[in-house]
């Protein structure tokens, strides 16, 4: 016979062959759906964090577009009221210059004989170079018929101020490099149109402006608390409606492809994309319109990235359920 010891660790191995195995089950279980609802927290949280960051990215990119609006159609009301003097055009415009660091240049192209004095082509167009101060150039020219630009014509077919699409300019110096026009006609006494006066902005100022919201963002403490959010490598680009990017980091070659993204930029609609290559690597992009212009500001984030917080939630719930499984095998034990 056996005798009651025997008898009672016949018990305790049935309760451990029993218990452990429905115990492992049970937190398994439970450490899956904690994970699955942590997978759908982090998904939300990263669409919060990353859509934030682009409209404080696309409210900056707007307000230095308007406040250049703004100081050019002052520049341009004063042009417009010189329209009977050559040389007064060319004073309002240098003297202005130097109140908007953002636009590199002004013009003023007037309609052919305008002045007769000063030829078929009169475009006056007073520059910031690199070294400071101000240069002033007369571009217009049987060789640079403006009349036929893109810009041009639109002005004259719309009668109203608008944004020229983006365009590279290259003439061998520091000038030379990726643009967007303000244009505005202005008309005379007459009601006929006298001349297209422009505001020419670079790129560059951009590009800057992205990387100082990027760099902002990583090292705000409120936004990034949490360790798992240390070490980001998302960016902030400016997108053309066309899928083509205006401004990025220097390190950085994109352009977008997606048809359903694409589709988004010409309408100037927001949303969220997954699984796209971007410069060799799976990205996630949160995108939308900026005010006044026909671009899109986009956050490209590594989709490894957007996994990182997730990493550290599924290494916690692991070690619960191991805690779980030795304390349960313990009791069993004890008992």
């Amino acid at each position: 016979m056996q005798t009651i010891d025997e008898n009672n660790i016949i018990i305790s191995k049935k309760i451990k062959r029993r218990i452990l195995p429905i115990v492992f089950v049970v937190l398994t279980a439970m450490a899956f759906l904690a994970l699955l609802t942590g997978y759908q927290l982090v998904l939300s949280g990263a669409r919060s964090r990353y859509l934030g960051i682009k409209n404080v990215s696309a409210e900056k990119v707007a307000s230095v577009i308007r406040g250049a609006e703004m100081n050019a159609n002052n520049i341009f009301s004063e042009v417009s009221t010189n329209l009977n003097d050559p040389e007064s055009v060319i004073s309002a415009l240098k003297r202005h210059i130097n109140l908007n660091l953002d636009v590199r240049g002004y013009f003023a192209a007037f309609v052919p004989n305008y002045f007769p004095e000063k030829g078929t082509w009169f475009e006056p167009y007073i520059y910031q170079p690199d070294y400071g101060g101000f240069d002033y150039r007369q571009v217009g020219s049987a060789r640079h018929n403006y009349t036929k630009s893109p810009w041009f014509i639109k002005a004259q077919e719309t009668g109203s101020s608008f944004w020229s699409d983006p365009y590279f300019y290259y003439d061998g110096t520091s000038m030379s490099g990726h643009y967007c026009t303000f244009v505005k006609p202005l008309y005379n006494a007459k009601g006929d149109l006298a001349c297209v006066c422009g505001a020419d902005m670079k790129f560059e100022w951009l590009v800057k402006e992205l990387k100082w919201v990027d760099e902002n963002s990583k090292s705000n403490k409120i936004l990034n608390k949490h360790q798992a959010f240390a070490g980001l490598n998302y960016y902030t680009v400016l997108l053309n409606n066309d899928g083509s990017c205006l401004a990025h980091p220097e390190e950085k070659e994109l352009s977008i492809t997606d048809e359903d993204v694409l589709k988004d930029l010409q309408q100037g609609r927001s949303g969220v994309a997954t699984g796209l290559d971007i410069d060799g690597e799976t990205c996630v992009i949160y995108y939308g319109p900026v005010e006044f212009v026909n671009w899109s500001i986009a956050v490209i984030v590594p989709q490894s990235d957007i996994f990182k917080p997730l990493l550290t939630i599924a290494i916690v719930l692991m070690s619960m359920v191991i805690l779980g499984m030795l304390v349960v095998w313990f009791v069993c034990k004890r008992i």
